[in-house]
């Protein structure tokens, strides 16, 4: 079984490749997608964890995800890297 690495901002798988954001150096981040990050920032760094929740409910819904696997996605964001309290 192939493990599955995870955006740490906003949970979204990173394989494809292609959905990798990335680093400064114009590398592939293994940390977060493409939505959330490139050039070695956050696209949207003022983005709290109640707005993250908010736009990764929205996008699910607009895929037609049924709401328990919504619930899911939503429950694992506080765990992600970027959202983590230290």
């Amino acid at each position: 079984m192939e493990n599955v690495i995870f955006c740490q901002s906003c949970g979204i798988a990173l394989n494809p490749e292609d959905l990798k954001g990335t680093e400064k150096n114009g590398l592939k981040s293994d940390e977060y997608c493409k939505y959330c990050y490139e050039n070695g920032i956050f696209k949207h760094p003022k983005m709290n964890l109640a707005d993250m929740k908010k736009n990764v409910g929205n996008q699910m819904k607009k895929l037609e995800i049924h709401k328990y696997e919504i619930q899911k996605a939503l429950n694992i964001l506080p765990a992600l890297k970027r959202w983590k309290t230290k």
